[in-house]
């Protein structure tokens, strides 16, 4: 897995918090040098958004939302408007940086005709999305394939413990959305 998906994983103005995952997280007990695990409490944004990447070892979460012009129809050229909310800086919205944009969290699009869109990240090209409209509720949705069958993607999540910016030691990531034809949530969780 490229290693850069992994900072990716490590999967509007106003949020606030809905809800909140509790995701243990190691720190090592200075006494007996054993890891001891610490719940993290990650917040859950508020729609709309197509869907967001959280990871450890911060709540900050990465929001991908459909792009929209005034009337109401889609930025062919960047149909995504991918940027952070800063949590641990009082739910502040922030722009991706370069690299974030080009190397980690950023999304390559390929428009496939009746507004349509291949959809990949920067960092793991091999893993497909489509961003289309449903047949259900007339509003766009990104697809991921999970057992074979395309599920309305919410969320990823990736368990980081140890390693470095460049390399960390990601121990799973997480793939949670929803089954559009019986509104179960759907969650995949696999070793990159």
């Amino acid at each position: 897995m490229n290693t850069l998906l992994a900072i990716l994983l490590n999967f509007s103005l106003l949020f606030h918090h809905t809800g909140t995952v509790a995701i243990k997280r190691p720190e090592t007990d200075t006494i007996t040098k054993k890891k001891v695990k610490q719940v993290i409490n990650f917040p859950t944004p508020a729609v709309p958004r197509l869907f967001y990447v959280q990871r450890d070892p911060n709540s900050n979460t990465i929001i991908y939302d459909l792009n929209q012009d005034a009337s109401g129809q889609i930025d062919q050229d960047n149909p995504i408007h991918v940027y952070w909310i800063k949590y641990n800086e009082r739910s502040q919205k922030e722009e991706l940086n370069l690299i974030q944009r080009k190397f980690a969290y950023g999304l390559v699009t390929k428009p496939l005709g009746n507004n349509k869109f291949d959809v990949r990240f920067v960092s793991y090209k091999k893993y497909p999305l489509l961003l289309m409209r449903s047949a259900t509720d007339n509003r766009y949705h990104i697809y991921a394939t999970v057992a074979k069958k395309q599920i309305i993607l919410n969320r990823v999540f990736l368990r980081i413990e140890g390693g470095s910016f460049w390399i960390p030691n990601v121990v799973y990531a997480e793939i949670k959305g929803t089954d559009p034809d019986t509104g179960k949530e759907v969650i995949e969780r696999f070793k990159p």
